[in-house]
């Protein structure tokens, strides 16, 4: 028999997101932990978020919500605030992950670009991942005996043509007029050599010329601290890219881990970490053994000391696996190419791209 459209709709219906949701998505689907997992966290730091807010005044989107929706931002390769806004409001599913009601609208996509702009959103984000990492320390999925370094450029939200000379800045450091032409004007710089100590970008200053073997562009850099058990982010930095950044980022974060009581017992790197001998020394002064890689041209580098060590092959295995930490950030996360400007933001995105990344691996280590 011939089904028929139902064109008078019922007057009332009793049903909320979860009991959409819940009933059909299946027990074992990944999303089940994750949002487990987070709430979990988002609970640990109401007290935090409490400092963050005045007492008086309008109340703000729920902390806790902006953070889930950036999350599933994350999760699902979003592209942009405007996209989320439109996932948030029309897709059950992240309604329920966020927790927002089918009777309350979503939120505008400037919601999350002013608590950028208001400093309050970096915070938060790096609050959550620290309390998740803490979290899952106390399960025993995060060790401290063994761990690999890593960095990577991500491709800032400026162009060449945002370069000014720094000469032709004002006293105040803002950049000349733009040419005729409007925004995308036609700018020849075809000939001129450019350099981070001779130009720096109108668009973001922050940025830093920067390559890997190809095409010097504008970049920020990602360092990553990674532990060797289970592949989970530990700790990360964001700075701008020098040629020394990636050694200097790599005793600082060690340093951290250090000072909270993970003294790791090796870490290992590629064959950058290893030029210069100095961060070499550093580590075997603090009883870490320095498990870098060496180029050949090099055979009386310190690193080589440590080659015939028992851990070292095994170091440099488990140290390739950081790339697969990067693949997800870059690839999933969105942070190939950057939606936002300024160290503090893109430090922003990066705490909530590793947060998710982090927390897809603690729900494949967490089954149950």
């Amino acid at each position: 028999m011939r089904g028929r459209i139902r064109k008078q709709e019922p007057m009332f219906v009793a049903l909320n997101v979860d009991s959409l949701v819940e009933s059909r998505l299946a027990m074992d689907h990944p999303l089940r932990r994750i949002r487990l997992f987070a709430r979990g966290v988002l609970a640990s730091l109401d007290t935090e978020f409490e400092k963050f807010y005045s007492h008086t005044g309008r109340p703000s989107v729920p902390p806790e919500q902006m953070l889930m929706a950036l999350l599933w931002q994350a999760l699902f390769s979003i592209r942009s605030e405007r996209m989320l806004e439109d996932v948030i409001r029309y897709d059950l599913r992240c309604r329920w992950f966020i927790g927002l009601p089918l009777d309350q609208d979503a939120w505008n996509h400037s919601t999350f670009s002013k608590a950028r702009e208001a400093f309050l959103l970096q915070p938060l984000a790096y609050l959550f991942f620290e309390r998740h990492v803490a979290f899952m320390r106390a399960e025993n999925l995060v060790s401290s005996d063994h761990l690999s370094v890593d960095g990577t450029l991500m491709s800032a939200w400026a162009s060449h043509k945002s370069l000014v000379k720094k000469d032709d800045l004002d006293d105040d450091g803002n950049p000349p007029p733009r040419p005729p032409g409007g925004r995308n004007a036609w700018v020849d710089f075809k000939g001129e050599k450019r350099s981070n100590a001779t130009h720096v970008s109108a668009t973001d200053p922050d940025s830093k010329l920067a390559s890997k073997g190809g095409e010097a562009k504008l970049s920020f850099e990602l360092n990553v601290l990674a532990e060797n058990r289970n592949n989970l982010a530990v700790d990360f930095t964001v700075c701008p890219p020098t040629g020394t950044s990636e050694r200097e980022e790599a005793a600082t974060l060690v340093a951290v881990q250090a000072m909270q009581g993970h003294t790791p017992k090796t870490v290992g790197a590629d064959r950058k970490y290893a030029e210069g001998d100095k961060l070499v020394e550093q580590f075997y002064k603090a009883d870490i053994e320095p498990h870098f890689s060496v180029r050949d041209d090099r055979p009386n580098a310190l690193a080589r000391l440590f080659h015939d060590t028992t851990g070292y092959s095994i170091s440099q295995r488990c140290r390739m696996r950081i790339e697969e930490i990067f693949a997800y950030a870059k690839t999933i996360g969105g942070l190939a190419k950057l939606k936002v400007r300024g160290l503090s933001g893109v430090f922003g995105v990066a705490s909530i791209v590793l947060a998710a990344y982090n927390l897809r691996r603690h729900a494949s280590l967490q089954p149950g």
